[in-house]
């Protein structure tokens, strides 16, 4: 019997190398796997959400490895397609004084990812489609891929999620604000932080005017990150409610922390949840994360959530 899928994540999965030490000092790295978009679809899955992912694998020697551990993780790969690209990579190492973490992502096998990737068919029958800015900024063709999704999504009553998730060390901020001007239109929750998404991209610091600027852009739910307040702003229907971060005293490690919380909402909402009470969900999911260490390796299950909320 054919899984039926409620969430569709588009994204590019890398290979992550985690050294226990300093990179000059370590003579050993961990093999895992990585990515923002791949982190949000993992939190999804590990919570029982039905959720296919979407991008391109490289055939080399780790296409193996990327497909079994998501499959491992209950996520559908029936839309993944392989190439003769490489696949991303970074290494993130942690000592007590600081995190280094280093890209490698040129002409990697997702800037291949295009409007020919998509069926029209199957996005009809989803509940929800979410990417990134990120995703965007791999290829024009990756560009046109999200935005041709979201057209499709919007015109059939499947809602939209995007996240700028803009990060300096290899985005521009104005091509960044231009990627989500073409598909804010077909947008109808977006995810925000307040310091490096609203403040670097639309030079807001305030929260009434984001949420007023994206509600009167016809996005319907604004969720906004602010480490100022120490907790998230969810707007919706011209109302704002806010949802302190989970038990940060016990945090250890807040590496791809608002990745899952987009998981944790995500998930929370294509089941019901009112958006305040998502992101209440949410913030227990990704509260718990940072309690480990490891991006992916530390995103609890629904039983672990349950027992917090």
């Amino acid at each position: 019997m054919e899984q039926k899928i409620d969430i569709a994540i588009i994204g590019e999965c890398l290979i992550e190398l985690s050294a226990n030490g300093s990179l000059a000092d370590t003579s050993t790295l961990n093999k895992y796997f990585g990515g923002d978009t791949v982190t949000t679809a993992v939190a999804v899955a590990r919570l029982g959400g039905n959720v296919t992912y979407l991008t391109k694998v490289g055939n080399d020697g780790f296409s193996e490895f990327i497909l079994s551990s998501l499959k491992k993780e209950n996520i559908d790969t029936s839309l993944i397609k392989t190439n003769e690209e490489q696949n991303g990579m970074y290494i993130v190492s942690h000592t007590l004084d600081k995190k280094e973490v280093l890209y490698y992502k040129r002409k990697t096998a997702a800037t291949k990812l295009s409007i020919n990737d998509i069926d029209e068919d199957s996005i009809k029958k989803l509940k929800l489609i979410y990417s990134t800015g990120v995703v965007q900024s791999l290829s024009a063709s990756s560009r046109e891929l999200v935005r041709e999704s979201f057209r499709i999504a919007k015109e059939n009553d499947v809602m939209t999620s995007y996240d700028p998730n803009y990060t300096s060390c290899f985005m521009n901020s104005d091509d960044t604000k231009e990627y989500f001007e073409e598909i804010v239109d077909f947008t109808d929750i977006i995810f925000l932080s307040l310091k490096n998404d609203a403040a670097q991209l639309y030079e807001f610091t305030s929260i009434d005017k984001v949420m007023n600027y994206f509600w009167d852009r016809g996005v319907k739910i604004v969720v906004i990150k602010s480490h100022i307040d120490n907790g998230y702003y969810t707007g919706y229907k011209g109302d704002i409610s806010f949802t302190e971060f989970y038990n940060t005293q016990k945090a250890i490690d807040v590496t791809a922390s608002g990745d899952v919380f987009n998981g944790g909402f995500l998930y929370a909402l294509s089941n019901g949840y009112s958006p305040a009470n998502a992101a209440k969900f949410a913030s227990v999911v990704s509260g718990l994360q940072t309690q480990n260490y490891g991006a992916i390796q530390s995103i609890p299950y629904f039983d672990a959530v349950m027992e917090n909320v």
